[in-house]
């Protein structure tokens, strides 16, 4: 796959605002904002005070994923196509981290148990 622009305009956005997208997404489909933050926090490694100063803080999506504590290791088993591309294609290892994060949120608004999204 063609490599992702290491500048691209997503990377610069504030993290606040990806987040509030997530949320309007899966509150749309009757999931609750405690299913998003454990995705986020089974991710991403951060505890409930950790995710909140993400969302205060000014954080960008780079910050977001390069600042992370602990990246969880069975984050390589989310596998399909997120946004017409293919996740075990894309060449540009923050790019990546966010179509996974895509991925988990789709199937958590498509109302997927929490135990297959989380890959328990």
């Amino acid at each position: 796959m063609k490599p992702t622009d290491p500048n691209h305009r997503i990377f610069g956005m504030s993290w606040a605002t990806i987040h509030a997208a997530y949320l309007t997404k899966i509150t749309r489909k009757a999931r609750e904002p405690a299913d998003l933050e454990r995705v986020l926090s089974w991710l991403t490694g951060r505890d409930a005070a950790g995710l909140e100063a993400t969302l205060s803080d000014g954080v960008t999506v780079r910050d977001f994923f390069e600042k992370a504590p602990a990246l969880n290791a069975a984050r390589e088993g989310v596998t399909g196509v997120i946004c017409g591309v293919r996740i075990e294609e894309i060449d540009n290892p923050l790019m990546k981290e966010i179509r996974i994060l895509d991925k988990l949120v789709d199937e958590l608004a498509k109302g997927r148990p929490m135990e297959k999204i989380l890959r328990t």
